[in-house]
């Protein structure tokens, strides 16, 4: 019995969606074991780079690769911050150091929700 997966990603959509499997253009073996784990864990975290290689959010409204799993992120944890999957959306709860609100939205797929005080996030 497993009560967490911490997992990588390629796109996670603002309903905890979880594509991570697939690379467009390159040769896989399938998608392994991740599938059994989102879908018998309690608690799935992704740990990912806030945005792909050519600057496109991977945090998105919905997502464009084939899904390892439909509503099963509850936590992301990026180079940039840490956000919980709400059913009001992406929540962000922790900011990296030097890093702004206005820069992790800039750079985020979908509309976060700020919960961050501006005394703790400056």
């Amino acid at each position: 019995h497993v009560n967490i997966a911490i997992l990588g990603a390629m796109e996670v959509s603002e309903q905890g969606d979880l594509a991570n499997w697939m690379i467009p253009g390159r040769k896989v073996k399938g998608m392994g074991g991740a599938m059994d784990l989102v879908a018998g864990v309690q608690k799935v975290v992704v740990l990912m780079e806030h945005c792909a290689k050519d600057g496109t959010p991977k945090i998105v409204k919905h997502c464009s690769l084939p899904l390892t799993g439909k509503g099963v992120v509850h936590r992301i944890i990026t180079d940039l911050g840490v956000m919980d999957v709400t059913e009001q959306g992406i929540e962000l709860i922790e900011l990296a150091e030097q890093v702004s609100f206005e820069d992790i939205q800039a750079v985020t797929g979908v509309r976060l929700i700020n919960t961050i005080s501006t005394e703790l996030a400056d």
